[in-house]
């Protein structure tokens, strides 16, 4: 199990990765504004709900790479900081500004659900961020890698379903305000480039041991 100081540490890094506004985002709060509340809250639901998915394959995943070899998972934990610092130098040089599109055509609960799901499970970037960002909080001296991932995936996803929830109630009135500020949505990329610069460094920088 990670200790309390490492799940505190890992609170703080998703909570900061989870509070600036993305694609999964944008898309409950267009929801918000074209169909309400409502519509908003099913459609996190259904995103939250596909990153269970991408939890549990980055736990079977990270679990097969300590088995075979625990060079592989430093390998991986490395190769994970690299790609967080790459994420932030795309978004600060070369990230396109978030855009919430009012013309979406309303949809049933039931396919907004499945649309955020699919929205979730088939994004490939999704699965490859939390391969980056979960070994960097794992320390397989402390037991299952495994139950590691799952505990780090469940406080990962609750962040996130407070954060989509509290988009998802707001959308209906703020919702059309920050689509008429664009510099909010401008600056977000800023924000999200320097989180994900600053966990990449911290990430390189921590030795083995940590």
């Amino acid at each position: 199990m990670p200790t309390p100081s490492t799940l505190a540490l890992f609170a703080v890094a998703a909570l900061a990765l989870i509070a600036v506004p993305g694609p999964n985002v944008m898309y409950i709060v267009t929801r918000g504004i074209t169909q309400g509340r409502t519509a908003a809250l099913v459609s996190s639901f259904g995103v939250q709900s596909g990153g269970t998915v991408h939890v549990f394959a980055a736990a079977i995943g990270l679990s097969a790479l300590v088995v075979s070899s625990s060079t592989a998972f430093n390998v991986v934990k490395y190769a994970g900081a690299a790609y967080l610092i790459l994420m932030g130098v795309r978004s600060l040089v070369g990230g396109r500004d978030v855009r919430v599109d009012v013309d979406t055509p309303p949809m049933r609960m039931r396919r907004l659900f499945g649309q955020g799901f699919l929205i979730s499970v088939l994004n490939p970037k999704v699965a490859i961020f939390f391969l980056a960002f979960f070994p960097q909080f794992i320390d397989p001296q402390r037991g299952s890698v495994a139950v590691q991932t799952l505990v780090l995936g469940a406080v990962f996803l609750a962040i996130g379903m407070c954060s989509d929830t509290v988009w998802a109630l707001l959308s209906g009135t703020l919702g059309l305000w920050l689509r008429q500020r664009s510099g909010f949505l401008r600056g977000q990329r800023y924000v999200a480039g320097g989180v994900y610069l600053a966990l990449g460094v911290g990430a390189a920088a921590a030795s083995p041991s940590k």
